[in-house]
C-alpha cells in the first residue's frame, strides 16, 4: 500500500521548487547582464586603444613600434598586432597562438580561449582608397585578457548560488509555517468530526472560522451530517415502530399456542387455534410485504411499466370491488371527472385502493365517499374525500409516516399503519405529490401529477 503523502509536505516542497526556480532565473539574468556590461566596457576600451594606435602610426609610420611599446606595456593583459599591406609590422608579446589559426572579424568584438585564459579582441582596418573599400591597407588588432572579469563572475556566481540555496531553505521554512497556518481550519474540522458518533449526529461545523475556499466544503459536510441525522432518526423510529408492531401479533401467537398446548383439547379447539394463528401470520406476511415494498421504493425502484392510464376506469373497478362493503355501511360512492396519466397500472391501483379502503374504514354509516378528478395546464389531480371524523391538525403532517395512526383507539386494528406511507411512495415514484386536509365535515386526500414536458422531436435533415 502506498504511503499517503502529507499535503503540508507537498506544499512546502512546492514553495521550495518555485522559489528556487524564480531565484535561479533572476540570478541568471543578473549574471548575463553583468557579463554583457563587461563585454561592452572591453569593446569601448579596445576601440579607444586602437584609435590611439592609429594616430601614432599615422603621425610617424617609421617609428610606430618604438612609440607603441610604452603604451602596450603599461596596460596589463593588453596585446596588439599591426598589419601593413598584409604584413605584420608590429606585435606585442605575449600573443595567444589561437589568434593566427582563424580569420578574425573586423569591427566586431570577439572572444578567444587558450590554456584556461579568456580574451576579448577587436580588429579594425583602414581601406586603401575610396574605390576599393574591401581591401584593407592596414589592420590593427587588440586583445585584452579578461581574467579580472572572470574572477569577479566566479565570485558572483558563487554568491548567487549560496544565496539561492539559503533563500530556498528560508522559503521552505516559511512555506511550511504558512501551510500549517493555512490548513489550520482543516485540523479544526477534523477535531470536530472526531467527536461525532451515532448518538451525536446533531453536531454542526462552524463556517465563520474557515476561509472562503472551504465554505462550500463545510456546508456540504453540514448537509451530509444533517441527512445522516435525519436518516438515522428515521431508522431508529422505524426500528422502534417495527418492534412495537411485531410484538402484538407475536405475543398473540405465543399466548394462543401456549394455552393450546397447556392441556389436551379437542380437534375443533386446535382447529380454532390454528385458524387464529393463521390470521396473525397473514397479518405478519402483509406487514413484511409492505415493508419490503417501501424499502424498494426508497432505494430507487423503477416503474415496471409506464403506459397511459385512465384513472376513472381504475376508480370504477375499485368501486365494484368495495361495493359490498359500502352497501353494508350504507356509504355512497361517487366519481366525477376524468384524468389520464402515464404510470404503472398495478401500483396506481394499489395506491387508490389504500385511499378508498381508508375512506371506507372511517366513513360513518350513511355517509359518502367522493372521488374528483381535474386537469389543467400544470397537471392533473385526483381527490378522495369522505365525511368522516376530522383529523387533528397536529396529526396531518404525520399521516404518511410509517405505522402512524391518527386514531389511537385503533392501534390493534386490522391495519398495519403502512397504507398511506405506501401510497405516498407510489405517488412520488410517478413524479407526483400527495397531501391531506381535514375539517369537521370533510377529510380529503389529494394526489397531484404535474404535466410532463414533451420532448422536442429532432429536426430531419
Amino acid at each position: 500500500m502506498l504511503k499517503t503523502r502529507s499535503l503540508t509536505r507537498r506544499l512546502t516542497w512546492l514553495y521550495i521548487a518555485v522559489s528556487s526556480l524564480v531565484l535561479l532565473g533572476f540570478g541568471s539574468l543578473v549574471a548575463l547582464a553583468i557579463s554583457q556590461h563587461f563585454a561592452e566596457l572591453d569593446q569601448q576600451y579596445l576601440a579607444d586603444k586602437l584609435h590611439v594606435i592609429q594616430n601614432i602610426h599615422a603621425h610617424d609610420p617609421h617609428h610606430t613600434a618604438n612609440a607603441l611599446h610604452p603604451i602596450v606595456d603599461g596596460h596589463h593583459g593588453l596585446s596588439v598586432q599591426l598589419y601593413q599591406q598584409g604584413k605584420l609590422i608590429y606585435q606585442s608579446a605575449p600573443q595567444p597562438a589561437a589568434i593566427g589559426l582563424h580569420p578574425l572579424p573586423l569591427d566586431t568584438l570577439f572572444s578567444l580561449s587558450e590554456q584556461g585564459e579568456n580574451y576579448h579582441g577587436l580588429c579594425v582596418a583602414n581601406t586603401q582608397n575610396a574605390q576599393s573599400e574591401t581591401l584593407p591597407s592596414s589592420v590593427r588588432c587588440a586583445l585584452l585578457n579578461t581574467r579580472h572579469h572572470q574572477h569577479f563572475m566566479d565570485w558572483l556566481l558563487m554568491v548567487l548560488g549560496l544565496s539561492i540555496v539559503a533563500a530556498a531553505a528560508v522559503a521552505g521554512v516559511l512555506g511550511w509555517w504558512a501551510t500549517r497556518r493555512g490548513l489550520a481550519p482543516l485540523h479544526d474540522i477534523k477535531q470536530q468530526l472526531q467527536h461525532i458518533t451515532a448518538q451525536r449526529l446533531d453536531v454542526t461545523l462552524t463556517v465563520d472560522s474557515v476561509p472562503a475556499e472551504m465554505t462550500d466544503l463545510v456546508n456540504s459536510l453540514n448537509g451530509l451530517l444533517w441527512r445522516l441525522q435525519h436518516d438515522f432518526q428515521r431508522l431508529s423510529e422505524f426500528s422502534s415502530d417495527l418492534a412495537h408492531e411485531l410484538r402484538t401479533p407475536l405475543s398473540n401467537l405465543l399466548t394462543e399456542t401456549q394455552v393450546a398446548i397447556s392441556q389436551a383439547r379437542s380437534a375443533d379447539s386446535y382447529r380454532q387455534t390454528l385458524a387464529s394463528n393463521a390470521e396473525e401470520f397473514e397479518r405478519l406476511a402483509r406487514m413484511v410485504s409492505d415493508m419490503l415494498f417501501l424499502a424498494k421504493t426508497e432505494h430507487g425502484l423503477s416503474l415496471p411499466s409506464c403506459v397511459p392510464l385512465p384513472l376513472e376506469t381504475e376508480v370504477h373497478a375499485l368501486f365494484e370491488f368495495y361495493e359490498a362493503l359500502a352497501e353494508e355501511k350504507n356509504v355512497l360512492l361517487q366519481c366525477d371527472g376524468q384524468l389520464t396519466i402515464e404510470g404503472d397500472k398495478l401500483m396506481l391501483r394499489r395506491a387508490l385502493s389504500n385511499l378508498l379502503s381508508n375512506a371506507l374504514r372511517y366513513a360513518p354509516a350513511g355517509g359518502w365517499i367522493r372521488v374528483e378528478m381535474t386537469s389543467d395546464t400544470e397537471g392533473g389531480s385526483l381527490q378522495v374525500s369522505n365525511n368522516g371524523p376530522a383529523i387533528a391538525a397536529d396529526d396531518l403532517p404525520r399521516l404518511f409516516d410509517r405505522f402512524f395512526r391518527a386514531d389511537k383507539s385503533r392501534l390493534h386494528s386490522e391495519g398495519s399503519g403502512l397504507g398511506l406511507a405506501i401510497t405516498r411512495s407510489i405517488v412520488e415514484l410517478h413524479g407526483g405529490t400527495i397531501s391531506a386536509t381535514s375539517t369537521p365535515t370533510r377529510t380529503s386526500f389529494r394526489l397531484f401529477f404535474p404535466r410532463k414536458t414533451p420532448s422536442k422531436p429532432h429536426a430531419s435533415k
